[in-house]
């Protein structure tokens, strides 16, 4: 078996091929073509987006096929980072990549130089030479994490051109997160609750009607406007206008979530359009209709709620589009899918042959003020700005647990989403699959700058 070094360069077999770093860390993939950006954000395999074409994460083991990547991939770059995160790689064992092919022989492994301050590595990456493929060892680090990374490859700035010269960001409902843990519930904001907000408003543009012809035909319930949306998405149509150019975030650090609550709008659950280049309402949904992700989108059963609005860059005269689809929050739906991720954890340990979790009140509260505060307080982390760990918040809520594990996670829209991302991270799978834990609460919360944040909170 070869052994290689950083620079070193492999030529591999035909077939599949399998990748594996063991030890506390997840692993991810970058789908590229010759110019080194990715197609879209669905070429961004991670433990909350474990599929692509050619390429599958699953039990911290990523499965590769050059042979069946998508059309015009030229490149498929492997990052580890820690499972904790935010941790830096220098506290962890050194990482060391196995790589064996479709029979499940070895072919090389790479070991880097030790990482130090560096919170995620560009371990190596797989490239195609005239007909063939090789592997070349990097060992390159940096320091912002994973969403650095992606914004480096292109994820966030992915554009799709139509024939009718449209630019899209696509449907970003519950974006690709790259942390590992969250939930909480939204702050109180003004304006009605979303149960009782007026929501039969006029539609002069024809958007509603043409949505919900299109919904219809797919078998999904028809949505109604909501002021809220529309005065969300407004105010974001415009700020990307302002700026030239579309992005789930303002200049200011706004995100178009967070608009949403600050426009009264508490949600269960989000999904976002973000074009440009479109006249009309008209064109703006057969946008959405013929790509993908925007159609997933657009028929989303779940979704009650819409809000559509426009806003014309007078520079360039290029038109920026925000369409906002919503389901609310209550007391009762929040309820039903902090219940959902429960059955969901419990089903995992059922096949591992464990013992299914009971619900804590105690733990679920600890869990709920965790993620309130991750969205009031604009941070993403196990540890608190005033320093307090799980277990601290576990005792601050009446929990007298002898062991306390938690895992969080931002963007996901469902708890099924959330769950299987939780099992694809070794870290967070390790907490669900833990036997000694019992119990459990559960934490969301909408808002902040990835949309969703959900929290485990384990006890024994």
């Amino acid at each position: 078996m070869n052994e290689l070094v950083p620079g070193g360069n492999l030529p591999l077999p035909g077939g599949a091929l399998t990748l594996r770093v063991p030890g506390p860390f997840d692993m991810s993939a970058l789908i590229t073509d010759e110019s080194g950006k990715v197609g879209g954000d669905a070429d961004f395999v991670f433990y909350n987006q474990p599929r692509a074409p050619g390429a599958r994460l699953r039990d911290g083991t990523l499965a590769i096929d050059p042979a069946r990547l998508r059309t015009g991939a030229a490149r498929v770059t492997v990052v580890i980072s820690p499972a904790e995160p935010g941790t830096p790689l220098g506290r962890l064992p050194g990482p060391t990549l196995h790589v064996t092919d479709t029979g499940g022989r070895p072919l090389t492994r790479f070991t880097p130089p030790r990482p130090r301050r560096e919170t995620v590595l560009l371990l190596a990456e797989l490239y195609r030479r005239g007909t063939g493929w090789k592997l070349r060892a990097l060992g390159q680090g940096y320091a912002d994490g994973l969403a650095g990374i992606a914004r480096d490859f292109g994820v966030d700035i992915a554009e799709d051109a139509t024939p009718a010269a449209a630019r899209g960001a696509g449907a970003r409902a519950g974006g690709a997160g790259a942390g590992g843990a969250g939930a909480a519930t939204p702050r109180p904001t003004r304006g009605a609750s979303p149960a009782t907000a007026p929501t039969n408003h006029t539609d002069p543009t024809g958007f509603l009607a043409l949505a919900n012809s299109a919904r219809a035909g797919s078998g999904s319930p028809p949505v109604s406007l909501d002021p809220r949306l529309t005065a969300a998405a407004q105010a974001h149509a415009s700020a990307m206008a302002a700026a030239g150019h579309l992005s789930a975030e303002s200049r200011d650090g706004t995100s178009v979530y967070q608009r949403v609550i600050h426009a009264g709008y508490a949600y269960l659950t989000v999904g976002e359009h973000l074009v440009s280049g479109l006249r009309t309402p008209a064109e703006f949904v057969d946008y959405c209709l013929r790509t993908e992700r925007a159609r997933r989108t657009l028929l989303e059963r779940v979704f009650t709620h819409a809000g559509l609005a426009q806003a014309v860059d007078r520079r360039s005269g290029d038109i920026y589009w925000t369409g906002l689809w919503a389901r609310p929050l209550t007391a009762g739906n929040l309820a039903r899918t902090a219940d959902r991720v429960v059955e969901s954890t419990n089903a995992e340990r059922a096949r591992a042959g464990l013992r299914a979790l009971a619900v804590d009140p105690l733990l679920a509260a600890a869990a709920q003020a965790h993620s309130t505060d991750m969205v009031a307080r604009a941070f993403y982390s196990h540890t608190s700005p005033d320093g307090s760990q799980p277990w601290d918040r576990a005792a601050a809520a009446g929990a007298r647990r002898r062991t306390i594990g938690e895992n969080i996670a931002c963007g996901q829209r469902t708890p099924a989403e959330v769950v299987e991302g939780w099992m694809n991270s070794p870290g967070h799978r390790a907490n669900i699959l833990k036997p000694d834990f019992t119990h459990i609460g559960i934490g969301f919360a909408g808002g902040g700058q990835m949309g969703t944040y959900w929290t485990q909170l384990f006890g024994a």
